[in-house]
């Protein structure tokens, strides 16, 4: 701890003029909407540059040659014209924020989440609501993604009813959210999908090698904690001093004690969120559960986690239907899509951010140029010759820069892990304990990386306390908890292979002499 608040007031005090610059110069950048047009664009020069240069990699998982394909083309053209509505239509995160916020509508349209932010703030001890805010966007990961559409905004609104600014309230959620990505006290949709990779690498030296979905288990419940407090520091000691008090056009609600017909709705609301998470447990507890995997009986790659969208859009608006109903506020059909269609008119930036942003992701995985830059960039750090501690404090250096390039954790890992795990494993290192590093390196950076999925959301939830917001702004606020959380988590990595603990069940630092 006292390290953490050494590196807090050291983030303090040096670079207030540093953060003040990177704002300005990033608020200078277009619109985003239109940054990600040019880099489109940009993308569309460079790939037929790399192409006419004759670059190429191999891969290091498949052997294969990877060369670049080049849009700068008649070809290419056709696959830019042909490409651009699916490109648009089948961007992972659209779906998922439209159907949630759907639920969400529904919940803010009917008054619940009014109602619900007053008691949460008349209620709760204000010491403790920047951490359980971390932490609660921490344990969101179990889930997958839900905490970006549905805690990050909701973090903002209950700082700004607190009367704290609600810009800090949406950082402090992203960066457990994002930054944190990688901790958590339960096995969440990542962990076995990167097991899978870490196995299949594994078995270039050793055939039968297995690695086992919770290999990194006890590290990352211990992260867990590090993470969520070294983010509320830097939310209260950094963060929030910097962005001083809000004098933005948003107004929080009002905090006056709730009237009977509030109390009565949020009765009901509790009623039938109570039944819709009995139906949950009667579908995931039971062996033979009817939301578990019907080929393996586990809750992993089950309809529960893969529909975890859905159960958001149904449980929201049935709890705040019930609401509605209990308080008065919800007398028809018409007040239901009312809320549903207030949810969506907010999103109309949002909307046209991921028009473009999707063409740019599409035209950097359709000219390979993001694969060639990844294993460009793991093949420099194989050739430094670096060994143990220092190895792996670089690996997390370098997983943390390639994320600024390739944002999908998986899609990094496929590339990366052939070439460390491997290695590692010949220094006498577990594959085990190179996933934990990777992890680190993959998390730590998210929060400030423009290409990350969910980057243009968080852009559009800062906009919507302050106008002025851009690119700049984000990243400028989020940068201390990625310094911080880079410094904090690999000290632990390093204290964690100093004291040779294992990393998670079965799985040592070093494998067998």
């Amino acid at each position: 701890m006292a390290m953490m608040r050494a590196l807090i007031d050291r983030l303090r005090r040096a670079p207030t003029a540093l953060l003040a610059f990177i704002e300005r110069a990033g608020n200078l950048l277009p619109h985003p909407g239109t940054l990600f047009a040019i880099l489109s664009l940009a993308v569309v020069v460079a790939s037929g540059m790399a192409a006419q240069l004759g670059l190429e990699v191999i891969h290091p998982g498949t052997g294969e040659t990877i060369r670049p394909v080049s849009l700068l083309s008649i070809s290419g053209l056709h696959r830019i014209l042909t490409g651009m509505v699916t490109n648009f239509t089948s961007f992972a995160p659209l779906g998922t924020v439209l159907v949630a916020m759907l639920g969400i509508g529904v919940m803010e349209g009917s008054g619940l989440i009014g109602s619900g932010l007053r008691l949460l703030v008349l209620s709760a001890p204000p010491h403790l609501l920047t951490f359980v805010i971390v932490f609660a966007g921490v344990l969101s990961n179990t889930a997958s993604e839900i905490g970006y559409v549905l805690l990050v905004p909701l973090a903002g609104m209950i700082f700004l009813a607190a009367g704290r600014h609600p810009i800090a309230g949406l950082a402090a959620a992203f960066a457990g959210v994002s930054g944190g990505y990688s901790a958590n006290l339960l096995l969440g949709t990542v962990d076995p999908l990167l097991s899978g990779l870490t196995q299949e690498a594994a078995r270039i030296v050793d055939p039968s090698y297995s690695v086992n979905p919770a290999c990194n288990y006890y590290f990352m419940v211990v992260s867990t904690f590090f993470i969520a407090t070294a983010g509320t520091l830097v939310t209260e000691k950094l963060v929030e001093p910097r962005l001083g008090p809000y004098e933005g056009h948003a107004r929080p609600e009002t905090l006056e004690h709730l009237d009977t017909a509030e109390r009565r709705g949020l009765r009901w609301a509790l009623v039938a969120g109570t039944v819709f998470v009995g139906l949950l447990l009667l579908g995931t507890v039971p062996a033979d559960g009817f939301l578990r995997n019907p080929e393996t009986g586990g809750l992993l790659h089950s309809p529960f986690l893969s529909g975890i969208v859905a159960f958001i859009f149904l449980g929201g608006s049935a709890v705040g239907i019930a609401y509605g109903m209990g308080a008065g506020t919800i007398r028809s059909d018409a007040d239901v899509m009312k809320g549903m269609g207030g949810a969506m008119s907010t999103l109309g930036g949002y909307m046209v951010l991921v028009f473009f942003a999707a063409q740019f992701v599409a035209y950097f995985n359709w000219t390979n140029l993001g694969l060639i830059v990844a294993v460009k960039g793991a093949g420099a750090l194989k050739a430094s010759g670096l060994g143990g501690v220092p190895l792996m404090l670089g690996f997390v250096l370098i997983s943390a820069f390639i994320n600024l390039f390739m944002g999908s954790a998986s899609a990094k890992w496929a590339v990366m892990a052939p070439v460390f795990v491997p290695m590692l494993m010949l220094l006498g290192y577990t594959p085990e304990l190179t996933q934990a590093a990777y992890r680190i390196g993959d998390s730590t950076s998210n929060i400030i990386a423009p290409m990350m999925s969910y980057f243009a959301l968080i852009v559009a939830f800062f906009e919507r306390y302050d106008k002025r917001s851009g690119i700049g702004t984000v990243v400028a606020t989020m940068l201390p908890y990625t310094v911080t959380f880079l410094v904090v988590w690999s000290a632990l990595l390093i204290v964690w292979m100093v004291l040779g603990l294992p990393v998670g069940p079965g799985a040592a630092l070093r494998l067998p002499s």
